[in-house]
Protein backbone atom coordinates (compact mmCIF):
# COMPACT_ATOMS: atom_id res chain seq x y z
CA UNK A 1 0.00 0.00 0.00
CA UNK A 2 2.43 2.66 0.82
CA UNK A 3 4.98 1.50 -2.01
CA UNK A 4 1.82 1.87 -4.25
CA UNK A 5 1.54 5.32 -2.67
CA UNK A 6 5.20 6.04 -2.83
CA UNK A 7 5.34 5.30 -7.12
CA UNK A 8 1.65 7.14 -7.05
CA UNK A 9 3.08 10.37 -6.05
CA UNK A 10 6.24 10.20 -8.14
CA UNK A 11 4.65 9.39 -11.43
CA UNK A 12 1.94 11.87 -10.89
CA UNK A 13 4.30 14.58 -9.53
CA UNK A 14 6.61 14.41 -12.73
CA UNK A 15 3.89 14.05 -15.20
CA UNK A 16 2.26 17.31 -13.40
CA UNK A 17 5.52 19.04 -13.67
CA UNK A 18 5.98 17.51 -17.55
CA UNK A 19 2.56 19.46 -18.01
CA UNK A 20 3.47 22.55 -16.10
CA UNK A 21 6.60 23.01 -18.41
CA UNK A 22 4.39 22.02 -21.23
CA UNK A 23 1.86 24.76 -21.05
CA UNK A 24 4.94 27.21 -20.36
CA UNK A 25 6.56 26.23 -23.35
CA UNK A 26 3.59 26.34 -25.53
CA UNK A 27 1.95 29.63 -24.31
CA UNK A 28 -1.17 27.25 -23.84
CA UNK A 29 -3.55 27.79 -20.80
CA UNK A 30 -5.89 24.89 -22.08
CA UNK A 31 -3.20 23.27 -20.47
CA UNK A 32 -4.56 24.61 -16.87
CA UNK A 33 -7.46 22.22 -16.87
CA UNK A 34 -5.43 19.03 -17.64
CA UNK A 35 -3.19 20.73 -14.19
CA UNK A 36 -6.25 21.30 -12.36
CA UNK A 37 -7.30 17.93 -12.55
CA UNK A 38 -4.23 16.43 -11.90
CA UNK A 39 -4.09 18.37 -8.84
CA UNK A 40 -7.18 16.50 -7.59
CA UNK A 41 -6.20 13.00 -8.07
CA UNK A 42 -2.66 13.79 -6.52
CA UNK A 43 -4.72 15.93 -3.71
CA UNK A 44 -7.13 12.63 -3.11
CA UNK A 45 -3.51 10.55 -2.71
CA UNK A 46 -2.07 12.99 -0.11
CA UNK A 47 -5.44 12.60 1.63
CA UNK A 48 -5.23 9.10 1.79
CA UNK A 49 -1.57 9.17 3.06
CA UNK A 50 -1.80 12.36 5.49
CA UNK A 51 -5.01 10.59 7.19
CA UNK A 52 -4.26 7.36 6.65
CA UNK A 53 -7.87 6.74 5.68
CA UNK A 54 -8.52 3.97 2.51
CA UNK A 55 -9.96 6.16 -0.01
CA UNK A 56 -13.02 3.94 -2.09
CA UNK A 57 -13.10 2.15 -5.25
CA UNK A 58 -14.69 4.95 -7.00
CA UNK A 59 -12.69 7.60 -5.52
CA UNK A 60 -9.49 5.66 -6.49
CA UNK A 61 -10.48 5.46 -9.93
CA UNK A 62 -11.08 9.09 -10.61
CA UNK A 63 -7.48 9.31 -8.76
CA UNK A 64 -5.73 7.59 -11.01
CA UNK A 65 -7.78 8.76 -14.47
CA UNK A 66 -7.29 12.28 -13.20
CA UNK A 67 -3.32 11.82 -12.41
CA UNK A 68 -1.80 9.35 -14.27
CA UNK A 69 -4.15 8.00 -17.16
CA UNK A 70 -5.71 11.40 -18.86
CA UNK A 71 -2.34 13.29 -18.98
CA UNK A 72 -0.39 10.06 -20.09
CA UNK A 73 -3.27 9.74 -23.04
CA UNK A 74 -3.13 13.36 -23.74
CA UNK A 75 1.07 13.16 -24.12
CA UNK A 76 0.63 10.07 -26.32
CA UNK A 77 -1.77 12.00 -28.79
CA UNK A 78 0.58 15.44 -28.91
CA UNK A 79 3.51 12.90 -29.80
CA UNK A 80 1.21 11.62 -33.06
CA UNK A 81 0.74 15.60 -33.18
CA UNK A 82 -2.38 16.37 -32.00
CA UNK A 83 -2.37 18.64 -29.26
CA UNK A 84 -4.79 19.71 -26.91
CA UNK A 85 -5.42 22.77 -28.07
CA UNK A 86 -6.56 21.84 -31.52
CA UNK A 87 -8.72 18.66 -29.43
CA UNK A 88 -10.36 21.52 -27.17
CA UNK A 89 -10.97 24.02 -29.46
CA UNK A 90 -11.98 21.76 -32.42
CA UNK A 91 -14.44 20.04 -30.43
CA UNK A 92 -15.66 23.63 -29.24
CA UNK A 93 -16.24 24.37 -33.15
CA UNK A 94 -18.45 21.65 -33.88
CA UNK A 95 -20.27 21.91 -31.14
CA UNK A 96 -21.10 25.74 -31.80
CA UNK A 97 -21.63 24.69 -35.43
CA UNK A 98 -24.27 21.80 -34.08
CA UNK A 99 -26.50 24.91 -32.23
CA UNK A 100 -26.07 27.24 -35.31
CA UNK A 101 -23.46 29.69 -34.10
CA UNK A 102 -21.39 30.25 -36.77
CA UNK A 103 -19.47 33.35 -34.99
CA UNK A 104 -17.94 31.46 -32.32
CA UNK A 105 -17.52 27.96 -34.14
CA UNK A 106 -15.13 30.38 -36.48
CA UNK A 107 -13.23 32.29 -33.47
CA UNK A 108 -12.53 29.21 -31.55
CA UNK A 109 -10.53 27.94 -35.36
CA UNK A 110 -8.90 31.65 -35.39
CA UNK A 111 -7.78 31.27 -31.60
CA UNK A 112 -6.66 27.65 -32.19
CA UNK A 113 -4.69 29.08 -35.66
CA UNK A 114 -3.02 31.76 -33.22
CA UNK A 115 -1.64 29.23 -31.51
CA UNK A 116 -0.83 25.98 -33.92
CA UNK A 117 -0.72 27.42 -37.54
CA UNK A 118 -0.16 24.16 -38.59
CA UNK A 119 -3.59 22.73 -37.71
CA UNK A 120 -4.75 20.89 -40.48
CA UNK A 121 -8.10 20.18 -39.15
CA UNK A 122 -8.82 24.26 -38.02
CA UNK A 123 -8.04 25.37 -41.90
CA UNK A 124 -9.96 22.71 -43.31
CA UNK A 125 -12.93 23.51 -40.91
CA UNK A 126 -12.05 27.22 -41.68
CA UNK A 127 -12.28 26.88 -45.25
CA UNK A 128 -15.70 25.61 -45.25
CA UNK A 129 -16.88 27.91 -43.03
CA UNK A 130 -15.77 30.50 -44.95
CA UNK A 131 -16.75 28.76 -48.03
CA UNK A 132 -21.01 28.79 -46.65
CA UNK A 133 -20.19 32.65 -45.65
CA UNK A 134 -19.53 33.53 -48.96
CA UNK A 135 -15.74 34.59 -48.92
CA UNK A 136 -14.12 32.47 -51.56
CA UNK A 137 -10.69 34.40 -51.08
CA UNK A 138 -10.52 33.43 -47.63
CA UNK A 139 -11.59 29.80 -48.03
CA UNK A 140 -9.15 29.23 -50.77
CA UNK A 141 -6.08 30.56 -48.80
CA UNK A 142 -7.29 28.32 -45.65
CA UNK A 143 -7.69 25.16 -47.98
CA UNK A 144 -4.41 26.09 -50.03
CA UNK A 145 -2.84 25.61 -46.41
CA UNK A 146 -4.53 22.62 -45.42
CA UNK A 147 -2.73 21.56 -48.79
CA UNK A 148 0.72 22.29 -47.45
CA UNK A 149 0.17 20.42 -44.37
CA UNK A 150 -1.36 17.27 -46.25
CA UNK A 151 -0.11 16.92 -50.05
CA UNK A 152 -2.85 13.97 -50.49
CA UNK A 153 -6.06 15.87 -49.59
CA UNK A 154 -6.86 16.22 -53.18
CA UNK A 155 -10.39 16.72 -52.38
CA UNK A 156 -8.75 20.12 -51.09
CA UNK A 157 -7.41 20.60 -54.21
CA UNK A 158 -10.48 20.38 -56.48
CA UNK A 159 -11.86 22.45 -54.35
CA UNK A 160 -9.57 25.01 -54.87
CA UNK A 161 -9.17 25.06 -58.54
CA UNK A 162 -13.80 24.54 -58.54
CA UNK A 163 -13.59 28.33 -56.55
CA UNK A 164 -10.93 29.62 -58.68
CA UNK A 165 -13.10 28.80 -61.72
CA UNK A 166 -16.55 30.33 -60.05
CA UNK A 167 -14.16 33.18 -59.51
CA UNK A 168 -13.40 33.23 -63.36
CA UNK A 169 -9.78 32.34 -62.72
CA UNK A 170 -9.89 29.58 -65.08
CA UNK A 171 -5.95 29.62 -66.11
CA UNK A 172 -5.17 29.63 -62.25
CA UNK A 173 -7.96 26.46 -62.38
CA UNK A 174 -7.17 24.79 -65.13
CA UNK A 175 -3.45 24.91 -63.93
CA UNK A 176 -4.12 23.43 -60.27
CA UNK A 177 -6.22 20.92 -62.06
CA UNK A 178 -3.47 19.66 -64.33
CA UNK A 179 -0.80 19.14 -61.03
CA UNK A 180 -3.73 17.42 -59.88
CA UNK A 181 -4.40 15.34 -62.77
CA UNK A 182 -0.51 14.33 -62.67
CA UNK A 183 -0.79 13.10 -58.73
CA UNK A 184 -4.44 11.43 -58.64
CA UNK A 185 -5.02 10.78 -62.92
CA UNK A 186 -8.06 9.02 -61.95
CA UNK A 187 -10.14 11.60 -59.96
CA UNK A 188 -13.13 11.81 -62.56
CA UNK A 189 -14.38 15.26 -60.99
CA UNK A 190 -10.92 17.06 -61.37
CA UNK A 191 -10.91 15.56 -65.54
CA UNK A 192 -14.27 17.03 -65.75
CA UNK A 193 -13.78 20.51 -64.86
CA UNK A 194 -10.80 20.64 -66.68
CA UNK A 195 -12.35 19.49 -69.64
CA UNK A 196 -15.16 22.04 -68.85
CA UNK A 197 -12.37 24.98 -68.79
CA UNK A 198 -10.82 23.69 -71.57
CA UNK A 199 -13.82 23.53 -74.17
CA UNK A 200 -15.13 26.76 -72.75
CA UNK A 201 -11.40 28.08 -73.67
CA UNK A 202 -11.72 26.65 -77.03
CA UNK A 203 -9.22 24.28 -76.74
CA UNK A 204 -10.89 21.54 -78.03
CA UNK A 205 -7.05 19.64 -79.04
CA UNK A 206 -6.31 19.70 -75.39
CA UNK A 207 -9.84 18.84 -73.93
CA UNK A 208 -9.74 15.23 -76.12
CA UNK A 209 -6.52 14.61 -74.37
CA UNK A 210 -7.76 14.97 -70.67
CA UNK A 211 -11.19 13.14 -71.98
CA UNK A 212 -9.48 10.48 -73.67
CA UNK A 213 -6.97 10.09 -70.45
CA UNK A 214 -10.22 10.17 -67.88
CA UNK A 215 -12.20 7.14 -70.38
CA UNK A 216 -9.08 4.82 -69.18
CA UNK A 217 -10.45 5.15 -65.45
CA UNK A 218 -14.21 5.98 -66.01
CA UNK A 219 -15.33 3.88 -69.37
CA UNK A 220 -18.71 4.55 -68.55
CA UNK A 221 -19.25 7.50 -67.84
CA UNK A 222 -21.87 9.59 -69.50
CA UNK A 223 -20.15 13.17 -68.57
CA UNK A 224 -17.13 12.47 -69.94
CA UNK A 225 -18.26 10.65 -72.90
CA UNK A 226 -20.88 13.47 -73.96
CA UNK A 227 -18.50 16.17 -73.47
CA UNK A 228 -15.91 14.11 -75.72
CA UNK A 229 -18.45 14.21 -77.96
CA UNK A 230 -19.05 17.85 -77.57
CA UNK A 231 -15.15 18.46 -78.09
CA UNK A 232 -14.40 16.44 -81.54
CA UNK A 233 -17.68 18.18 -82.95
CA UNK A 234 -15.65 21.59 -82.89
CA UNK A 235 -12.83 19.64 -84.20
CA UNK A 236 -15.13 18.84 -87.27
CA UNK A 237 -14.42 15.16 -86.08
CA UNK A 238 -17.30 13.85 -86.11
CA UNK A 239 -17.13 9.50 -86.70
CA UNK A 240 -15.47 10.07 -83.46
CA UNK A 241 -17.97 12.51 -82.41
CA UNK A 242 -20.77 10.10 -83.05
CA UNK A 243 -18.86 7.28 -81.57
CA UNK A 244 -18.98 9.85 -78.13
CA UNK A 245 -22.55 10.89 -78.83
CA UNK A 246 -23.73 7.18 -79.20
CA UNK A 247 -21.96 5.96 -76.05
CA UNK A 248 -23.55 8.86 -74.32
CA UNK A 249 -26.92 7.83 -75.54
CA UNK A 250 -26.57 4.28 -74.54
CA UNK A 251 -25.44 4.75 -71.26
CA UNK A 252 -28.09 7.51 -70.79
CA UNK A 253 -31.03 6.91 -72.69
CA UNK A 254 -32.74 10.21 -71.72
CA UNK A 255 -30.21 11.99 -73.14
CA UNK A 256 -31.75 13.62 -76.05
CA UNK A 257 -28.83 16.18 -76.70
CA UNK A 258 -26.99 13.39 -77.30
CA UNK A 259 -29.60 12.45 -79.99
CA UNK A 260 -29.91 15.75 -81.52
CA UNK A 261 -26.40 16.01 -82.00
CA UNK A 262 -26.51 12.28 -83.70
CA UNK A 263 -29.54 13.16 -86.11
CA UNK A 264 -27.48 16.36 -87.28
CA UNK A 265 -24.09 14.15 -87.85
CA UNK A 266 -27.04 11.61 -89.67
CA UNK A 267 -27.68 14.58 -91.80
CA UNK A 268 -23.78 15.79 -92.68
CA UNK A 269 -23.31 12.13 -94.25
CA UNK A 270 -26.83 12.16 -96.01
CA UNK A 271 -28.22 9.40 -93.79
CA UNK A 272 -31.63 11.09 -93.91
CA UNK A 273 -33.33 7.86 -92.25
CA UNK A 274 -30.82 7.95 -89.11
CA UNK A 275 -30.99 11.21 -88.75
CA UNK A 276 -35.24 11.25 -88.85
CA UNK A 277 -34.90 8.21 -86.25
CA UNK A 278 -32.79 10.62 -84.21
CA UNK A 279 -34.75 13.93 -84.61
CA UNK A 280 -37.93 11.87 -83.47
CA UNK A 281 -35.52 10.57 -80.42
CA UNK A 282 -35.34 14.11 -79.31
CA UNK A 283 -38.76 15.92 -79.67
CA UNK A 284 -39.52 14.70 -76.16
CA UNK A 285 -37.16 17.46 -75.30
CA UNK A 286 -38.58 20.60 -74.69
CA UNK A 287 -35.47 22.57 -74.99
CA UNK A 288 -34.99 20.72 -78.60
CA UNK A 289 -38.23 19.59 -79.55
CA UNK A 290 -39.01 22.91 -81.62
CA UNK A 291 -35.58 22.24 -84.07
CA UNK A 292 -36.30 18.91 -84.13
CA UNK A 293 -39.73 19.05 -85.39
CA UNK A 294 -37.93 21.82 -87.98
CA UNK A 295 -35.66 19.39 -89.25
CA UNK A 296 -38.00 16.90 -89.55
CA UNK A 297 -39.77 19.08 -91.69
CA UNK A 298 -36.93 19.58 -93.79
CA UNK A 299 -35.83 15.84 -94.56
CA UNK A 300 -39.48 15.59 -95.37
CA UNK A 301 -39.28 17.82 -98.13
CA UNK A 302 -36.35 16.09 -98.85
CA UNK A 303 -38.41 12.94 -99.93
CA UNK A 304 -40.92 14.62 -101.18
CA UNK A 305 -43.30 14.21 -98.44
CA UNK A 306 -45.13 17.61 -98.50
CA UNK A 307 -47.93 16.53 -96.20
CA UNK A 308 -45.71 15.23 -93.38
CA UNK A 309 -43.56 18.28 -94.12
CA UNK A 310 -46.43 20.64 -93.27
CA UNK A 311 -47.15 18.65 -90.24
CA UNK A 312 -44.00 18.85 -88.89
CA UNK A 313 -43.32 22.52 -89.44
CA UNK A 314 -46.47 23.63 -88.06
CA UNK A 315 -46.15 21.58 -84.81
CA UNK A 316 -42.40 23.58 -84.77
CA UNK A 317 -44.36 27.03 -84.84
CA UNK A 318 -47.00 26.27 -82.51
CA UNK A 319 -43.32 25.21 -80.12
CA UNK A 320 -41.86 28.71 -80.65
CA UNK A 321 -43.19 30.73 -83.35
CA UNK A 322 -40.64 33.48 -83.26
CA UNK A 323 -37.63 31.51 -83.79
CA UNK A 324 -39.35 28.83 -86.35
CA UNK A 325 -40.78 31.76 -88.64
CA UNK A 326 -37.42 33.52 -88.84
CA UNK A 327 -35.71 30.58 -89.92
CA UNK A 328 -38.55 29.37 -92.34
CA UNK A 329 -38.22 32.34 -94.36
CA UNK A 330 -34.64 32.17 -94.27
CA UNK A 331 -34.62 28.75 -95.97
CA UNK A 332 -35.04 28.59 -99.74
CA UNK A 333 -36.71 24.77 -99.35
CA UNK A 334 -39.91 25.43 -97.58
CA UNK A 335 -40.83 27.82 -100.70
CA UNK A 336 -43.30 24.93 -102.02
CA UNK A 337 -45.87 24.77 -99.08
CA UNK A 338 -45.12 28.47 -97.48
CA UNK A 339 -48.69 28.59 -98.67
CA UNK A 340 -49.92 26.36 -96.06
CA UNK A 341 -47.50 27.15 -93.34
CA UNK A 342 -49.38 28.80 -90.26
CA UNK A 343 -47.81 31.65 -89.74
CA UNK A 344 -49.20 33.91 -87.63
CA UNK A 345 -49.73 37.27 -87.30
CA UNK A 346 -47.84 37.94 -83.88
CA UNK A 347 -44.63 35.81 -83.04
CA UNK A 348 -44.35 34.68 -79.62
CA UNK A 349 -41.72 32.97 -77.64
CA UNK A 350 -42.76 29.23 -76.25
CA UNK A 351 -45.74 29.52 -74.39
CA UNK A 352 -43.81 26.45 -71.67
CA UNK A 353 -42.86 28.28 -68.51
CA UNK A 354 -39.03 28.58 -68.99
CA UNK A 355 -37.94 28.50 -65.71
CA UNK A 356 -39.17 24.67 -65.62
CA UNK A 357 -37.18 23.91 -69.18
CA UNK A 358 -33.43 22.10 -68.29
CA UNK A 359 -31.42 25.53 -70.54
CA UNK A 360 -28.67 24.11 -72.75
CA UNK A 361 -24.75 25.30 -71.20
CA UNK A 362 -22.42 27.38 -73.27
CA UNK A 363 -21.11 24.23 -74.71
CA UNK A 364 -24.05 22.51 -75.87
CA UNK A 365 -25.16 25.45 -77.41
CA UNK A 366 -21.95 26.19 -79.47
CA UNK A 367 -21.92 22.35 -80.27
CA UNK A 368 -25.56 22.24 -81.68
CA UNK A 369 -25.52 25.48 -83.78
CA UNK A 370 -22.29 23.80 -85.04
CA UNK A 371 -23.71 20.57 -86.39
CA UNK A 372 -26.85 22.99 -87.88
CA UNK A 373 -24.27 24.99 -89.48
CA UNK A 374 -22.22 21.78 -90.92
CA UNK A 375 -25.34 19.93 -91.83
CA UNK A 376 -26.52 22.95 -93.98
CA UNK A 377 -23.10 22.92 -95.55
CA UNK A 378 -22.93 19.51 -96.69
CA UNK A 379 -26.47 19.47 -97.74
CA UNK A 380 -25.04 20.89 -100.75
CA UNK A 381 -22.28 18.70 -101.35
CA UNK A 382 -22.48 15.21 -103.96
CA UNK A 383 -23.45 11.81 -101.98
CA UNK A 384 -19.96 10.76 -103.53
CA UNK A 385 -18.39 14.17 -101.73
CA UNK A 386 -19.60 12.50 -98.56
CA UNK A 387 -18.24 9.14 -99.77
CA UNK A 388 -14.53 10.75 -99.74
CA UNK A 389 -15.19 12.06 -96.82
CA UNK A 390 -15.81 8.63 -95.04
CA UNK A 391 -13.16 7.15 -97.05
CA UNK A 392 -10.52 9.60 -96.06
CA UNK A 393 -11.57 9.26 -91.99
CA UNK A 394 -11.39 5.19 -92.52
CA UNK A 395 -7.75 5.47 -94.38
CA UNK A 396 -6.76 7.98 -91.71
CA UNK A 397 -7.97 5.66 -88.89
CA UNK A 398 -6.50 2.83 -90.37
CA UNK A 399 -3.10 4.67 -90.39
CA UNK A 400 -3.37 5.28 -87.03
CA UNK A 401 -4.82 1.57 -85.84
CA UNK A 402 -0.93 0.75 -88.04
CA UNK A 403 1.32 3.08 -86.32
CA UNK A 404 -0.07 1.93 -82.79
CA UNK A 405 0.17 -1.39 -83.69
CA UNK A 406 4.26 -1.11 -84.82
CA UNK A 407 4.74 1.11 -81.43
CA UNK A 408 3.28 -1.74 -79.57
CA UNK A 409 5.67 -4.35 -81.51
CA UNK A 410 8.70 -2.22 -80.88
CA UNK A 411 7.77 -1.68 -76.92
CA UNK A 412 7.74 -5.71 -76.28
CA UNK A 413 10.76 -6.20 -78.88
CA UNK A 414 12.38 -3.24 -76.87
Amino acid sequence: MVIEQLIFTFISFAIFVYMFFRMIKNNDTTYVIVLALEAIGIALNFAEVLFTIKLNMLFVIIKYIFAIILPILIIILEKRGITLAETININKAKIFLFFGDNKKAKQALINLLEKNSKSYKAHKMLAKLYENEGGMRKAIDEYVQAIDLNKKDYNSYLRVAELLNDLDKKEESAQMLFNLLEKKPDMYKASELLGEILISKEMYKEAVNVYQEALKYNPISYEINYNLGIAYTMLNDFQNAKICYEKAANINSLSYNSKYALAQIALIYKDLEEAKKRFLESIDNQELSCDAYYELSKISLIKGDKDNAIKYINTAIDLNSKKIVEKVKKEPIFIPIIARISIPFNLEEPTNNQEDLRKLEQKEIRAKEHLEEMSEITRHLSYNDIKLLKKDYSKKKEEKNNIEKEDDQREKHD
